[in-house]
């Protein structure tokens, strides 16, 4: 039997799609639970969180996380069903994309180009590198274990939209944490550490969800 031929069998088992699905829902529940968990047990939430939610900035980076994370994880939902059209979730990260794209630059006309480096440097860069990581071990830990019972056909691509997806839950949380609001802090240090969670799950698939 070829491989296409395979392929095309694995994508018509409607079981195993079903099956997947499950899996990766459960993956992605526990992930948020635990890496929730570990944030609120460490460093919590901001503390004026409520009271400054209303500012643009950081209804802009609730939101920009949010988005980011969903159209990561539809992506992983498809990804490890092979046959599976993915044109349409692979283009809805433009979104995100855009959001972020469209904030810098607001925030760039606004404020005098004098301060776009102290906007950009923040006061928690280095904490934000370390911890975004830290919380997409559990979500990242999950989406691989649940593809496993998929069959991605490109086992780096399906490990890097995992690391994407964890990434992105990651930040999502942290930015309930985070003071620093600017959008030129959050394209430069949360894309940092989205882009090594993305990496390294890139690394990881290619040999743990090879078949």
């Amino acid at each position: 039997m070829k491989t296409n031929d395979l392929i095309n069998l694995l994508a018509q088992d409607a079981p195993v799609r079903t099956r997947l699905g499950r899996v990766l829902a459960l993956a992605l529940v526990a992930g948020v639970v635990l890496s929730g968990g570990i944030l609120l047990s460490t460093i919590g939430i901001r503390h004026d969180m409520w009271s400054i939610f209303e500012t643009a900035r950081v209804l802009f980076k609730i939101g920009f996380t949010l988005v980011l994370a969903v159209t990561a994880c539809i992506v992983v939902f498809r990804i490890g069903r092979p046959g599976v059209a993915m044109k349409a979730s692979v283009a809805a990260l433009l979104l995100p994309l855009a959001l972020l794209i469209a904030a810098v630059t607001a925030e760039m006309n606004v404020i005098p180009s004098a301060a776009w480096e102290t906007s950009l440097v923040g006061n928690n860069a280095r904490f934000c590198l370390m911890f975004i990581p830290l919380l997409s071990l559990a979500p990242l830990a999950g989406f691989m274990l649940a593809l496993r019972n998929g069959a991605p056909k490109r086992p780096s691509l399906a490990g890097a939209a995992a690391g994407l997806a964890a990434g992105g839950i990651a930040a999502a949380l942290y930015a309930w944490h985070c003071p620093d609001d600017s959008p030129l802090f959050v394209a430069t240090w949360y894309t940092i550490a989205i882009a090594a969670v993305t990496a390294i799950g890139s690394l990881i698939g290619r040999r743990y969800l090879r078949w």
